[in-house]
């Protein structure tokens, strides 16, 4: 495909991940190649309009108002890697453009005066007098002598973001910092506009070029000495209609793409609504679902739309709408009454009143929406035998050790990540395993910070610890399956609740009371079973299309990336060699 046929084909390339940036990339590449439009015989050659430039600048230095420059070195071959066409030329910035730059001091700040223009205020193409400190009257003047900013130069930032080059479209007076100026030696024989898209072309290998750690830099002496391609200023005209054309088309594609996109989550998160509704009828569920399921590949292209859909499934779940209820597997409330003589035998529970654990029976814990008839309602403490913390005194981290396992441990995928934890001593470990200790089928859950309500069960026999951000929750293996408490801990059902108890502004932090009292909808056991099962698949079934949609979304790339390799085939052939 060649480059017109590519540019023809806008609508169809817009679906890859970054098309539009990419090609945005692209028109820039083939302006400065020569490859955008088409090239006049007719035209001056590049050559003797950079002749005519070189006798403006001469006449400038004849007329003292510029100063004598050191003279620069031609661009060789390997500086660019690219044919160019016939009438075109390599030249420098500084043999272009007078190159100039603005205080690298910071004069004093006043309250009315002059702005001082910074990085900070160049951004999308734009110059912004917004968020702009102002200076002195006298203070502009002197800055002012070294570079004197007028309608039609370009800035360019050169400390920081490197780049972002600004045609200036006022009259404002302003002074500069930190900022590069390209003024002209004769300003009809310049298009400021191509300077400009040159540079927004060149912003990226300057950046790879530039000095300093942190904040990366680029000299005058740098840019001056930079290599530029020169077309026949006829042409410059030409490539620029044609690139903002095509800019513009690139804005009303992306207008429309957002405008999709929008539409396109918003019916998403509609049906996935409707679904998560836990008072409709049956049927009126059938009809939502089966219209989601319907549409669902129209709904779900991205794999961040994936974890809506997981919350979905456990949403359905834990409403009694995964499986089908069976008569001859009980009822919530048998097993409650169960468990309830269970906790009265041993006192384990029930004889206890700590602060923050509920003051009613597990029999009487009211529902916070519609389930089964079959189901039943419970405080998360009745359902566990432990739910505890450790010392709120943090152990000093030792080479080697114990485990000592935090919040941040508890990774994505499910699982406790053991790869780099904190390690404690043997010493510390003993004193406070005597509290809490950690076995194989227990739930490890986070209650403070970013990483609130994360639910990780236990399923290694590795010796650790866990930290206060986390606390330990044993169910009684007994009455519930692990992995259902496991899995409405991470569902949205339990998070609501967690962000509900938390107890700072700030950085949450949820109380062990607060957990305790977690509300949760009670199947039969059989049915828990069951409900884990077929949440485990349907997990399994998004864990294929994250898997496929993140694939889809790489070969679009690498589709993209070869239409525009082949397109600048030329190119790269020159390159290789």
């Amino acid at each position: 495909m060649n480059p017109a046929q590519l540019l023809a084909h806008f609508d169809r390339l817009v679906e890859a991940p970054d098309a539009i940036p990419r090609l945005r990339r692209f028109i820039l590449d083939l302006a400065v190649r020569g490859k955008l439009v088409e090239q006049d015989s007719k035209d001056e050659p590049a050559s003797e309009l950079l002749d005519k430039i070189s006798q403006a600048k001469k006449h400038l230095v004849a007329q003292e108002k510029l100063r004598i420059t050191k003279e620069l070195e031609p661009v060789t071959e390997g500086e660019l890697l690219f044919d160019l066409p016939a009438l075109w030329c390599r030249t420098r910035l500084g043999m272009v453009f007078d190159v100039r730059d603005g205080t690298h001091e910071t004069p004093k700040y006043v309250e009315t005066g002059y702005p001082l223009i910074t990085s900070k205020n160049l951004s999308s193409g734009r110059l912004s007098f917004n968020d702009v400190k102002l200076i002195s009257e006298q203070d502009h003047q002197q800055i002012s002598e070294r570079s004197m900013v007028e309608r039609d130069d370009i800035l360019l930032a050169m400390i920081g973001s490197i780049g972002n080059p600004v045609l200036v479209d006022t009259d404002r007076p302003f002074s500069i910092k930190n900022v590069a100026l390209f003024k002209y030696y004769d300003r009809g024989l310049s298009c400021p506009g191509f300077l400009c898209l040159f540079l927004q072309y060149a912003a990226g290998k300057m950046r790879q070029l530039a000095a300093g750690g942190l904040q990366p830099f680029v000299s005058l002496g740098f840019l001056r000495t930079f290599p530029i391609t020169l077309p026949p200023l006829a042409e410059q005209r030409r490539i620029v209609a044609k690139v903002d054309e095509l800019m513009a088309l690139c804005d009303r594609l992306e207008a429309a793409q957002a405008r999709r996109e929008r539409r396109r989550d918003r019916l998403a998160a509609a049906s996935l609504n409707r679904l998560n509704r836990p008072d409709d009828g049956a049927k009126a569920f059938r009809a939502h679902a089966c219209f989601h399921l319907c549409h669902l590949p129209r709904f779900t292209v991205r794999p961040d739309q994936i974890p809506a859909l997981r919350q979905t499934v456990l949403n359905l779940a834990f409403c009694g709408r995964l499986v089908r209820q069976r008569a001859n597997e009980g009822t919530g409330n048998l097993l409650l009454q169960r468990l309830n003589a269970a906790i009265l035998k041993d006192r384990k529970v029930a004889g206890s009143r700590k602060k923050g654990q509920p003051t009613v029976d597990p029999m009487n814990c009211p529902p916070a929406f519609g389930t089964p008839a079959s189901w039943a309602w419970s405080y998360l403490v009745f359902l566990c035998e432990q739910i505890a913390d450790v010392d709120h005194n943090m152990p000093k981290a030792v080479q080697g050790g114990v485990p000592f396992i935090s919040a941040k441990d508890l990774k994505d995928d499910g699982t406790i990540d053991f790869s780099d934890p904190k390690m404690i001593s043997e010493d510390d470990y003993t004193r406070m395993a005597r509290k809490v200790q950690i076995q194989r089928d227990d739930i490890v859950y986070s209650r403070i910070g970013a990483r609130l309500g994360k639910a990780r069960l236990v399923q290694v026999d590795t010796r650790f610890l866990i930290s206060y951000s986390c606390c330990l929750i044993r169910p009684r293996y007994e009455f519930v399956d692990k992995n259902y408490i496991q899995r409405f801990l991470d569902s949205a059902l339990a998070l609501k609740q967690a962000h509900k108890g938390t107890q700072s502004i700030g950085v949450p932090d949820l109380g062990l009371g607060e957990i305790k009292a977690f509300r949760i909808p009670l199947s039969p056991l059989a049915e828990q079973r069951r409900i884990v099962a077929k949440v485990d698949e349907l997990m399994a079934v998004c864990d294929r299309l994250e898997s496929q949609l993140a694939t889809a979304q790489t070969e679009s790339r690498r589709l993209l990336e070869a239409i525009l390799h082949e397109a600048l085939a030329p190119a790269a052939a020159l390159e290789a060699e």
